[in-house]
C-alpha cells in the first residue's frame, strides 16, 4: 500500500511539473476560425486619424520549427485590424509585404489593439496596445511596425 501511495505522490509530482513550464508556447497555434468580417465603425464624427504600417513576424512569438509544422506564411488572405476594446478602428489586407493601416478615432489618447488573422493558421493573434495619436504614423514602408504576435483568447 505504501508503494501505491509513493507511485501516486511522484505521478502527481511529475504532471504538475510538467504544467508549469516557464514561456511555454500555446497548445496551438492553428485554429478553425473563419476570416473575420471585421468593419470600421461609423458612428461617430472622425475627429483624429493616424496611420500604421505593420509588418508580420509570427517568428518573435513561435519557433520556426513549429510554424513550419503548421504550414504557416503570409498569405492575400490574412487581415489586420485596429481596435479601442470591441470597436474596430480600422482593417487592411496585406499588400506588398506589409498591411497598410489607416485608423480613424473620436479623439487622440485611446489605446489601439492590433489584430491579425492569419488564413493559413486560421487563428487570430494580437499585439500589446499602443497609444493612438492624432496625423502620427506607426511604421514605415522601409521599417514596418512589427509587433510581437500572440494568439487571441
Amino acid at each position: 500500500m505504501k508503494k501505491i501511495g509513493f507511485i501516486m505522490t511522484i505521478c502527481g509530482l511529475l504532471l504538475l511539473a510538467a504544467g508549469c513550464k516557464k514561456g511555454a508556447e500555446p497548445d496551438s497555434i492553428i485554429g478553425n476560425q473563419s476570416k473575420p468580417e471585421w468593419t470600421a465603425t461609423a458612428d461617430y464624427d472622425i475627429t483624429a486619424s493616424m496611420t500604421a504600417i505593420v509588418g508580420i513576424d509570427l517568428y518573435k512569438s513561435f519557433s520556426e520549427e513549429r510554424l513550419a509544422a503548421a504550414g504557416y506564411s503570409l498569405s492575400n488572405d490574412d487581415l489586420t485590424g485596429a481596435f479601442s476594446g470591441d470597436e474596430c478602428l480600422g482593417t487592411a489586407q496585406l499588400k506588398d509585404g506589409v498591411f497598410y493601416l489607416f485608423i480613424s478615432a473620436p479623439k487622440s489618447g485611446v489605446n489601439v489593439t492590433l489584430k491579425y488573422y492569419s488564413a493559413t493558421l486560421k487563428n487570430t493573434f494580437v499585439a500589446e496596445p499602443v497609444p493612438f495619436k492624432n496625423d502620427e504614423q506607426l511604421g514605415t514602408v522601409s521599417t514596418p511596425y512589427t509587433p510581437v504576435w500572440v494568439v487571441a483568447n
